[in-house]
């Protein structure tokens, strides 16, 4: 049974929240909803972005997902020397 457009959005919202890092790959969500193609998961992802949900964050050579909450916080607790 194919996951509902808002279910995949949780899932992956969901997986933004409790992944290690908190910078994502695209593909990082591609588990999300395995009978789902990458460009779909991605245009879900995108349109999580214009929700303000997740953020883009780039690390100079590869951009990636993440959520706002969590770059804050990484980026705070690690100082600027």
């Amino acid at each position: 049974m194919a996951m509902s457009m808002e279910e995949v959005e949780a899932a992956i919202i969901e997986k933004a929240k409790k992944a290690p890092k908190p910078q994502l790959y695209i593909k990082d969500f591609y588990k999300c909803a395995p009978d789902m193609k990458p460009r779909q998961i991605k245009n879900i992802a995108n349109k999580l972005v214009q929700k303000g949900e997740l953020m883009f964050w780039s690390s100079g050579s590869t951009t990636m997902y993440a959520r706002p909450d969590r770059i804050k916080d990484e980026e705070g607790s690690e100082g600027i020397n």
